[in-house]
């Protein structure tokens, strides 16, 4: 069966490092233009054409499918089926009707529930205890494809957005690798969404960082938990600004005002909020190193 991959980051990487692992014959690689990076600004390969180049398979780098040249292109490579992970582009209709066997997506979250571009990360600032990945037909609609598989996991209640996406990734190369072989075998099952149930995951951005006090403290966990290791959660403290990487909800209650500090104990920085008692436990003054919150406060006493 003649496949053809399309992704762009990490989690794509680790899908098709598994698919050619598991022997599938990739026949073409699509992944976005390289871009300029980092303070040089030097152009960058993307993670899956990294992993394409190193086991010499043919890669394509287009900047959409309106031009007929590049839908002929993807007809040459002949695929019975097209994988797309975290591809970063809407595949248009023409393209989807290309490989007979269809195209099939990985979808980081158990649909219909977070659709979007944003699914892991919203399932930990939604405090969810447990999420997945589903395998899934590509239609016109975002995310709205008949599904074939899941794979769930539990959340960890300390864990990370990046922290979740690592594992993700594994759990979705390893369902990527069992949907291609049942597509193969001809018994993949196709199964339609309840759209009704649907939820949306939007990309998230640099507003949404300064940390809510107002709120309880196990939503201010979660919030620090998914905006983690991007775009990071921020407070302003006496007139400086600080990224927050780590936190912890205290076994105690607190009639302090919301955003009053409570004080600075061995392990962080506490802080009362609507409910409950948050610590800070690592930040980063804007301009400094990231360190744990007695460390900084050491050399930077609280007035």
């Amino acid at each position: 069966m003649r496949v053809v991959f399309m992704g762009t980051p990490d989690i794509a990487a680790t899908c098709l490092q598994k698919v050619i692992a598991e022997g599938f014959d990739v026949v073409g690689v699509y992944t976005q233009p390289d871009r300029p990076k980092n303070r040089g600004m030097k152009l960058c390969f993307s993670p899956v054409k990294e992993v394409a180049l190193k086991h010499n398979i043919a890669v394509y780098q287009p900047e959409n499918f309106r031009e007929d040249e590049t839908i002929q292109q993807l007809r040459d490579l002949k695929p019975d089926v097209v994988a797309v992970v975290a591809y970063g582009r809407i595949l248009p209709q023409r393209v989807l009707d290309i490989p007979p066997k269809g195209c099939i997506n990985i979808h980081a979250s158990l649909l219909p529930a977070y659709r979007g571009s944003a699914p892991y990360q919203w399932a930990v600032l939604d405090g969810l205890q447990e999420t997945g990945v589903t395998a899934m037909y590509l239609c016109r609609e975002m995310d709205a494809g008949d599904m074939i598989d899941t794979a769930k996991t539990a959340i960890g209640p300390n864990e990370t957005a990046g922290e979740l996406l690592d594992r993700l990734a594994v759990l979705g190369a390893d369902l990527l690798c069992k949907t291609l072989k049942c597509i193969e075998q001809g018994t993949a099952c196709c199964v339609s969404q309840d759209h009704s149930k649907a939820t949306y995951a939007p990309m998230l951005d640099k507003s949404m960082c300064p940390i809510d006090f107002t709120k309880t403290a196990q939503q201010v966990h979660n919030h620090v938990r998914g905006m983690n290791p991007w775009p990071v959660a921020t407070m302003e403290l006496q007139g400086k600004r600080f990224k927050v990487y780590e936190t912890a909800v205290l076994d105690c209650s607190c009639e302090q005002e919301a955003g009053t500090i409570l004080g600075i104990s061995k392990t962080g920085l506490q802080i009362a909020c609507g409910s409950g008692v948050i610590e800070i436990r690592v930040l980063q003054a804007e301009g400094g190193k990231r360190l744990s919150a007695p460390d900084y406060f050491r050399g930077h006493p609280l007035n």
